[in-house]
């Protein structure tokens, strides 16, 4: 199983069923396509052609909680725009961390790499700061759009993600580097709002049916974006395919190699899902390791079990997740609290995914850092061992228990077979 940085081995009953993603080769020279794909992009000019004549540029990437190969996506960026005239000292790499706490000190060396880190102007988002923002306008659904400054003012502003399947959006990358990764509290208020996700549509492998997708899409239309430079990565975590040029196209045609890549299914509801929260440095935190869980939502029997390994070696989440997971005692009552419209916490809307998952399914989860007085007041079973997890949730079955196991966890999009 994925777990922190060296992975945990389990045991599983011989009949259980392994769900991964397809075995897709990478990239044989990475930096050599991810240079032809910004000279021949997907429906727009080359980027050498778009950085001529502009005076400065901004470049967006995603936060240390993604496993996006900035170091080498960056370089190839870097040198076009510099070989176009944009002065070194005119470029400002930009850390997309939506709600996310900024990325500071040796992170930042981890995240670009310490050549870059020290030679270019790296900051990051801060979405609570609103002396930082821009407000633009509102959405067609009523939120919003207050995006970071330091991106609005840019003349030539470029996005740089990865696409993979995501518990809200469908999809990574894209509109996604860009709301929520450079938007304020206010505008997530309403798009990472109860309603909003309450919409069946927002969730993972869904994108013509998501409206925060749609949301996304038109924030990121109306802020603008230049270029775009998406990714795909296999298990290993090597590049798999390079997907650069038009906001909108680049995405689609990286999102349909994702569903290519990415999808793994099973021919009957699942008793027991045992899934991962994908290893460092996703499962970071409690808070980001419910993505996880809702991978298996897909799979899992109405009133099953799912395990979930997640290292949590950060703790819990934001300050803010932390207090209010911690003074939540059930599902329902913080289901409760939703229905109050004036009642707003930053990150609610991952207790709302886990909610979700509760409804359908027990939850026990292992974890090694989680301290022992936090562990019961996290509302899923804390465990000594997936193993006894498993002998635990067998007990509970009628009849032979189908097993299914998600070494990825949320990098895998699982499916029923139809």
């Amino acid at each position: 199983m994925d777990y922190g940085a060296d992975g945990l081995e389990i045991e599983v009953p011989e009949t259980a069923s392994i769900l991964r993603m397809r075995d897709t080769p990478r990239v044989e020279d990475v930096g050599h396509e991810i240079e032809k794909s910004l000279m021949e992009p997907i429906d727009t000019p080359s980027l050498q052609k778009l950085a001529q004549g502009r005076k400065d540029a901004c470049i967006v990437i995603s936060d240390i909680t993604r496993p996006v190969p900035n170091k080498i996506l960056l370089p190839p960026i870097l040198r076009t725009l510099e070989d176009q005239g944009i002065a070194r000292e005119n470029i400002v790499i930009l850390i997309g961390t939506g709600l996310h706490r900024p990325n500071e000190g040796e992170e930042l060396n981890r995240l670009v790499g310490a050549d870059i880190a020290q030679k270019y102007q790296v900051v990051n988002h801060r979405a609570k700061e609103k002396h930082t923002l821009t407000y633009i306008g509102d959405t067609s659904g009523g939120a919003p759009i207050w995006i970071d400054s330091v991106y609005m003012e840019a003349d030539l502003r470029i996005a740089t993600s990865l696409i993979e399947p995501h518990l809200m959006a469908g999809y990574s990358g894209g509109r996604k580097a860009i709301c929520p990764g450079l938007m304020g509290v206010e505008t997530m208020k309403v798009l990472h709002g109860p309603r909003l996700l309450a919409n069946p549509g927002c969730s993972e492998g869904e994108i013509q049916n998501n409206p925060f997708h749609h949301q996304a899409l038109e924030v990121a239309r109306r802020v603008g974006v230049d270029f775009t430079l998406n990714v795909t990565m296999n298990e290993q975590r090597q590049v798999t395919g390079v997907f650069a040029g038009d906001l909108e196209a680049a995405h689609s045609a990286g999102v349909e190699f994702v569903k290519s890549q990415n999808i793994a299914t099973i021919e009957r509801e699942a008793d027991i899902v045992i899934t991962s929260g994908a290893g460092a440095p996703l499962d970071s935190t409690f808070y980001q390791s419910i993505k996880g869980l809702t991978a298996a939502l897909p799979i899992v029997a109405e009133g099953g079990t799912i395990i979930i390994t997640a290292n949590c070696d950060e703790g819990i989440g934001s300050p803010e997740f932390e207090k209010l997971l911690l003074s939540t005692d059930t599902p329902e009552d913080f289901l409760r609290c939703l229905e109050d419209p004036d009642f707003f916490v930053i990150d609610q809307w991952q207790l709302q995914e886990l909610c979700k998952v509760m409804k359908k399914a027990r939850v026990m989860m292992y974890s090694h850092c989680i301290p022992e007085e936090l562990s019961e007041r996290l509302l899923v079973e804390m465990i000594d061992s997936v193993e006894s997890g498993i002998v635990d949730a067998i007990s509970t079955c009628k009849g032979n228990a189908n097993i299914a196991v998600i070494p990825k966890g949320p990098y895998v999009l699982t499916k029923l077979l139809e």
